[in-house]
C-alpha cells in the first residue's frame, strides 16, 4: 500500500493520472500523517463501525479508515478522482466509493442498507466553501449518526463549539450545539495541506445527541428567532425580532417575553443560551401577532 500521507508519494499519484485541482470542489488534500492519525483516533473508529466519509480525494483518509473500520462508503463527487481511487483502494475489499454530492445522498437509506439502520460515524476533510450546508444536512437529515469528525475551517470549528458572550457565538453555534456536543481536536497549519490552503484549519468532533438538549413547542420557530437574533447582531432583540421580516411579533410583544424571562429588554441574541432561545421561542409561540 502507498503511503498516500507523504507528500512525494501524493504528488507521484497526482502526476500518473495527469490530476488537476479544481477550485470548485475547494480540494485540498491531508499530506500529514500525524494529523491524519490524531483525527481516526479521535473518531473512535473501530471494528464495529460502518464509516461514511466524504470527499475522500485520492483515498488518504480513506486508507487508513479502512484499517480500522468494519466497512467504508466513501462519497466523491470529482469524476477525475474515481479512478485514482479504484487505483489507491484496491487493497481494500471493506470500502465502496460512491460517485455522487454528498448533499443529494440518502444517508438514512445508507445507513439502513450498510448498518442496519445502527448510528454510523462520519469522517472528512470537508470542503470550506460549502461546510456549513454539508454539516447541517446531516444533523438536520434525523438519520442515525453517533458522531461527525471533520476538518473544517478554524474559524469556523470556533464557531460550532463558542458559547454566549463571544463574538464567535451565533446562529451556526446554536444549530450545532442542539444536535450535536462538538470539540475541536486540533488546529492544523496551511503547510499539512497540498495545495496549502490560505487559512488556518481545525479537526471537530461533533457527538450526536439522541434526543435534544432542549425542547421547544416549535422548533422552526426556534431557529427563526435565532437567525433573525444574528442578523443584525449588535441590535437588541426587541428591535431585531420586532422588525425581522418573517416573525409576527411587535416589539412590546418581545419585550413582554423577555421581561417574564427574567431578562433586560435590552438584551443582545449573543447572551443567550440556547435554553433561553427555546424559551423564548415558547413564550412567543402562544401569543398572537
Amino acid at each position: 500500500m502507498a503511503d498516500l500521507v507523504n507528500p512525494q508519494n501524493t504528488i507521484a499519484v497526482l502526476k500518473k493520472y495527469q490530476f488537476n485541482f479544481q477550485k470548485k470542489f475547494g480540494q485540498n488534500f491531508l499530506i500529514d500523517g500525524r494529523v491524519l492519525e490524531k483525527i481516526i483516533r479521535a473518531s473512535g473508529v473501530s471494528k464495529d463501525d460502518f464509516v461514511l466519509e466524504i470527499g475522500p480525494g485520492i483515498g488518504t483518509m480513506t486508507q487508513g479508515l479502512c484499517e480500522c473500520a468494519r466497512e467504508v462508503a466513501a462519497v466523491e463527487i470529482d469524476k477525475n478522482l474515481i479512478p485514482i481511487l479504484a487505483d489507491t483502494l484496491q487493497a481494500y475489499d471493506n470500502v465502496e466509493v460512491i460517485h455522487g454530492d454528498i448533499l443529494k445522498v440518502d444517508v438514512e437509506s445508507l445507513a439502513r442498507r450498510k448498518n442496519g439502520g445502527k448510528p454510523i460515524k462520519v469522517v472528512a476533510n470537508l470542503p470550506y466553501y460549502i461546510t456549513t450546508p454539508i454539516v447541517m444536512g446531516l444533523l438536520e437529515s434525523r438519520a442515525p449518526i453517533g458522531s461527525v469528525t471533520i476538518m473544517v475551517q478554524k474559524e469556523v470549528a470556533e464557531r460550532m463549539q463558542a458559547g454566549p458572550g463571544g463574538k464567535e457565538y451565533g446562529a451556526l453555534s446554536l444549530a450545532v450545539q442542539y444536535y450535536a456536543k462538538p470539540q475541536v481536536i486540533a488546529h492544523v497549519p496551511p503547510n499539512c495541506f497540498l495545495p496549502r490552503p490560505k487559512v488556518g484549519s481545525a479537526a471537530i468532533r461533533l457527538d450526536c445527541h439522541e434526543t435534544p438538549p432542549v425542547q421547544a413547542k416549535d422548533e422552526s420557530l426556534m431557529f427563526r428567532i435565532i437567525r433573525a437574533s444574528f442578523n443584525q447582531r449588535r441590535k437588541t432583540l426587541v428591535n431585531g425580532l420586532g422588525n425581522a421580516a418573517g416573525l409576527p411579533f411587535g416589539k412590546a410583544q418581545v419585550a413582554e417575553a423577555l421581561e417574564g424571562m427574567g431578562l433586560d429588554a435590552r438584551v443582545r441574541g449573543e447572551a443567550l443560551t440556547l435554553a433561553q432561545f427555546a424559551r423564548l421561542s415558547d413564550a412567543l409561540s402562544g401569543q398572537k401577532p
